[in-house]
């Protein structure tokens, strides 16, 4: 009887503990797992935590190393040791790196040395500002040396006004060693000022250590050439897509062989994240959106057989394989994350078909939260199709109740709405707010087939907010929906997307929030960096008067055209940094909203660009994102 009464206590203690919610300040102490790679002798995982600290206003990293068949993780002070270095050569002789080098003159003192307090700026071309910084004349050079003390580096692009690796986000993965040590590839857009803005045409070069001399090994595509690797008999692979000016176009994996540029993943309907070759060159794994989620891939190496290549999928289920780590044996390391989990480290058997999870950064803490309840649903479009809404539901659900109900906006345009887990629009935590959150894979989304994804450019307000509208008006025949006490949220395209539905919503809508969105496509054109993105998207520029398809980018789906339907109070944000979607597209919509008398508020981060990356500025965000909720809905 003893036993019995213990064993209800401790059920009745674990349900209490269960009642607990994710929370702004919890959200933001969870930790940020990175995987560093395997280590040398092959044993273990190494990684690191970051946790961000809202009083340091700043991230701490630990790092750590994990059996690589499963254990416990030991806490680790040095790396260097540990990781074999990609960056030494496979001889051991020389060493390739990055430095940032001065090449051009841009400040008023570069020109004219007397005037050096001068802080002016003078440009001849576009590419004048990227992300969040402005050009200061500098360029991200490789460079190799020998592998000792006191070695003088030889700059790859000496003079050359080019970035490798790639501004603002390449690494070192843009740069790697052939096999035989004699020659370094790096990625690089080989353009500057105006033409590196309109182009996306990066190509993979190879430099000689002998000759000093430089080819272009991807000189007859146009579009994208990224992540070159070799295979493990030696065969350049990279990812490309075709399409100059176009960054979401089809990523395929290329290997050249025998002279020969073999497309691997040609007659498959998909596009590639990243890839990693099997130990006998025979296949290629790789990870890539399908129907909401993110999922492991293998394709076949065909060599000189006549056979074509033929993609299985190897996983299935609710979750992202947010990133392929390597191989060992048999088994695959990965990262993966759903919506109620951030990134875990996990090992995938090729044979046995088995999940094991390795790490458990942050599993206590979600094993004393009551979790949000995930659920596929399709949806009929206007047009006929069958559109996935992913439909998340607070901890303890009950389908008796009513509750308020969000419609989420996804970015990109072209990027995938999956299992991801995100420190910002974070699914878990507007659930636990008491919101049922409604997350449609809209036209333009990846993981539907190349047509689906490619149907939103030059479409923005056309088949995409119907899309929207479709799924809302769905999931509000639930009778545990409030139709009563229905939001819209977004930011950048999903931004643009609150901003024009704010227009033509029909009273749907009691309240909206967007962030760093797109509010007039005229202004964006013209202040915008990257502008092969507008080029593609919007049809071309605004003064193409006989461009029927721009012209209706900049009348019919410009939502400052119908501001004058606004009726709704919103929340509008804009990082001061952000040159992708600049401050005055905010600013012009916060104007509007006030000077038509609607209740709005700005909320204004000075110092953050497209992201919002400092810790008491994200919490800033969370408590003002959770306050304009609970007021206007």
């Amino acid at each position: 009887m003893k036993k019995i009464v213990f064993i209800t206590l401790i059920m009745m203690n674990l349900n209490a503990m269960a009642q607990n919610t994710m929370s702004p300040e919890l959200l933001l102490k969870l930790g940020r797992v990175t995987t560093l790679g395997l280590s040398k002798d092959g044993k273990n995982i190494v990684y690191k935590v970051a946790i961000p600290s809202a009083e340091e206003n700043k991230s701490n990293s630990k790092f750590y190393t994990l059996p690589i068949n499963g254990g416990n993780p030991t806490e680790v002070t040095s790396t260097k040791e540990l990781l074999n270095d990609k960056n030494v050569s496979p001889d051991g002789k020389y060493l390739v790196y990055d430095e940032e080098v001065k090449i051009e003159k841009v400040h008023g003192k570069d020109f004219y040395p007397e005037l050096e307090k001068s802080n002016a700026q003078i440009y001849n071309g576009l590419d004048y500002r990227h992300w969040d910084k402005w050009n200061e004349g500098k360029f991200n050079h490789v460079f190799y040396k020998e592998n000792k003390e006191g070695a003088v580096g030889i700059d790859l692009l000496k003079g050359e006004n080019f970035d490798s690796p790639q501004k603002p986000f390449g690494g070192d993965e843009d740069y790697i060693w052939s096999p035989d040590s004699k020659s370094i590839l790096y990625v690089c857009k080989k353009k500057s000022g105006t033409a590196y803005a309109i182009s996306t045409n990066t190509d993979i070069y190879e430099y000689n250590l002998e000759t000093g001399k430089t080819i272009n090994r991807t000189e007859g595509n146009l579009g994208y050439d990224t992540n070159p690797a070799f295979s493990p008999t030696g065969n350049l692979t990279w990812l490309q897509m075709k399409r100059d000016g176009y960054e979401a176009d089809k990523n395929d994996i290329i290997v050249s062989f025998k002279g020969m540029n073999i497309n691997l993943t040609a007659n498959w309907d998909g596009t590639v994240e990243s890839f990693l070759w099997s130990a006998d060159g025979k296949k290629v794994y790789f990870q890539a959106p399908i129907d909401g989620t993110i999922q492991l891939f293998e394709v076949d190496f065909p060599g000189l057989t006549k056979k074509l290549p033929v993609v299985t999928q190897l996983t299935n289920g609710d979750f992202d394989i947010a990133s392929l780590v390597c191989l060992s044996g048999d088994t695959i390391i990965v990262t993966r994350t759903d919506m109620n989990h951030a990134a875990e480290i996990y090992s995938y058997n090729l044979k046995k078909k088995t999940w094991l999870q390795l790490s458990n950064v942050n599993t206590s803490t979600y094993n004393s939260l009551a979790l949000s309840k995930t659920e596929r649903r399709y949806v009929t479009t206007t047009d006929g199709k069958k559109m996935l809404v992913w439909v998340i539901l607070p901890p303890n659900f009950d389908a008796t109740k009513k509750y308020p109900t969000l419609l989420y906006c996804q970015g990109g345009p072209q990027s995938a709405l999956t299992q991801f887990y995100s420190f910002r629009w974070n699914f878990q935590l507007m659930a636990a707010n008491g919101y049922i959150v409604v997350a449609p894979n809209r036209r333009g989304m990846q993981g539907h087939g190349v047509e689906w994804n490619e149907q939103i450019s030059k479409d923005w307000g056309g088949q995409v907010m119907d899309d929207y509208l479709s799924a809302i008006d769905d999931v509000a025949k639930e009778s545990y929906v409030d139709k009563t006490r229905l939001g819209c949220v977004g930011a950048s395209y999903g931004g643009y997307s609150v901003f024009y539905l704010a227009g033509i919503h029909n009273n749907r809508f009691k309240t909206f929030i967007a962030h760093d969105g797109v509010y007039n496509t005229q202004s964006m054109f013209g202040t915008t960096e990257e502008v092969f993105f507008n080029n593609w998207d919007f049809g071309g520029a605004y003064w193409e008067k006989d461009n029927a398809v721009a012209q209706k980018t900049y009348t019919t789906f410009n939502p400052m055209n119908a501001v004058e339907k606004w009726n709704t109070p919103i929340l509008i944000i804009q990082g001061g940094k952000d040159f992708r979607v600049p401050i005055g597209q905010g600013q012009e919509a916060f104007q509007a909203a006030q000077l038509r008398g609607i209740k709005s508020r700005f909320l204004y981060f000075p110092e953050e660009n497209h992201w919002v990356l400092k810790p008491q500025n994200a919490q800033v965000w969370q408590r003002e994102f959770y306050k304009w909720l609970k007021e206007t809905l």
